[in-house]
């Protein structure tokens, strides 16, 4: 397939309507959202997608009813734990961005053993969004790039695009080229604000755990056909993309 993203992003969305439509708590949708993310992360190495970035836990979750917090809580680290070797088998590496203070304290630990032991991976990055808001993100940001300025080692004149974008949480991961947002929701629910800025979107009414290798094929054949003009006119892009090819 010509045309594949360098950076999916996904918003894993519909796990506790599954569960409700089903007469079950709302966790075990999170529970079999996990086999989706692992049918994900096997496509996207055949295909040869370079950044998969999933928006496991917002920076809102926090409010939800505190059982479901603790039971994702579990669930995380239940994950971190058994996919350790088939993120190893597969050339995998972890990486995570958000308020990772907030984790519980096993939670935090097993995630950056896993980040340690599959730094040398080179596969593919799996970015973890888990205690992240996007306005949280840059307000981060904000406060580092100050700091940088009290420090002495930047000046208020050298705040630009991409000066800024080194003190994100993705730092050195190009932005996404394709969102996906699962269960029919039209919104980004503040995930990556900064990064999504000329990023192709697609929602499918799929719930999370029912998506599959066959629709998850179909988001990347619906992104193939985009053409992307960045702000340019479509004669523009086209030219660029020539050069860019020649």
């Amino acid at each position: 397939m010509d045309g594949i993203p360098r950076h999916v992003a996904i918003i894993m969305d519909g796990n506790g309507r599954w569960a409700e439509q089903r007469g079950a708590q709302r966790v075990k949708g999170h529970e079999a959202g996990v086999h989706s993310v692992r049918r994900v992360l096997e496509e996207s190495r055949k295909y040869g997608i370079r950044y998969v970035t999933l928006y496991a836990f917002s920076s809102e979750n926090w409010n939800r009813p505190q059982d479901e917090v603790n039971a994702l809580m579990s669930l995380f680290a239940e994950y971190l734990v058994k996919e350790r070797q088939a993120l190893l088998d597969q050339n995998i590496r972890m990486r995570s961005i958000g308020d990772r203070s907030r984790l519980p304290d096993d939670v935090c630990s097993k995630l950056e053993a896993l980040e340690h032991d599959t730094k040398h991976c080179e596969g593919m990055d799996l970015i973890l969004a888990i205690s992240y808001g996007g306005r949280d993100e840059i307000l981060r940001a904000s406060r580092r790039f100050m700091q940088e300025v009290i420090e002495g080692s930047l000046s208020v004149e050298e705040l630009n695009d991409e000066n800024f974008a080194q003190c994100l949480d993705t730092a050195g991961i190009p932005d996404p080229d394709l969102l996906i947002r699962t269960s029919g929701e039209y919104r980004i629910s503040n995930f990556l604000l900064w990064q999504l800025a000329y990023t192709e979107i697609l929602v499918t009414e799929t719930l999370w755990p029912d998506f599959s290798r066959e629709e998850f094929a179909s988001c990347l054949s619906a992104y193939a056909k985009r053409d992307r003009r960045y702000g340019r006119t479509t004669i523009d892009s086209h030219v660029i993309a020539a050069s860019d090819s020649a």
